[in-house]
């Protein structure tokens, strides 16, 4: 079956947006809790590439398919986690990449590498690290895991951001700064 791309995100409403994530029906990982542990030999690189056993995976179905099942715990250790078996993944800065933004009403709505939409507000904050000079902007995804924001995704949210470098979603007010 080939892969259907989603379509472009400034073109879809918060409804259409809503109606998509909720399609892809996420496996429960928050409420497996496997007692059996291992090192799956994989690795997803800051530039969101991900590796197994040193050669890339290449196929998004099979990048999407893993990031569905990919949790992070209190300590930062990010695990594929299934209803038997937890296994750890190396992460070298955040699981996903934050590659597009868009203002829908009171809404920003962020594209994630894996196709993935995330709507920014109370319960997906941005957080922003890094130095003023060199900042880094993060998004909460789920289940403990984050996206960080590529360069040209960055710069659009400078585009929508007020004079004192913030920017609001759903509610939630964000500085771009880091404090």
């Amino acid at each position: 079956m080939p892969y259907e791309p989603p379509p472009e995100l400034a073109a879809l409403t918060l409804a259409q947006i809503a109606e998509l994530s909720a399609a892809r029906k996420l496996p429960p990982v928050d409420q497996w809790n496997p007692q059996a542990a291992s090192d799956s030999l994989m690795q997803i690189k800051a530039d969101g590439r991900w590796f197994h056993d040193g050669g890339e995976i290449k196929r998004p179905a099979m990048i999407r398919a893993f990031a569905s099942l990919l949790r992070r715990d209190a300590d930062g250790q990010h695990w594929l986690v299934t209803p038997h078996e937890k296994q750890s993944i190396v992460v070298d800065d955040a699981a996903f990449v934050a590659i597009d933004v868009a203002r829908q009403g009171d809404a920003l709505v962020f594209r994630l590498n894996t196709d993935d939409d995330v709507v920014a507000g109370p319960d997906h904050p941005l957080i922003a690290r890094g130095t003023a000079d060199l900042p880094a902007i993060y998004l909460a995804v789920r289940h403990g895991t984050e996206a960080r924001l590529n360069r040209s995704t960055w710069l659009q949210l400078v585009e929508l951001a007020d004079p004192a470098l913030s920017v609001t979603s759903q509610g939630a007010r964000f500085s771009l700064v880091p404090g």
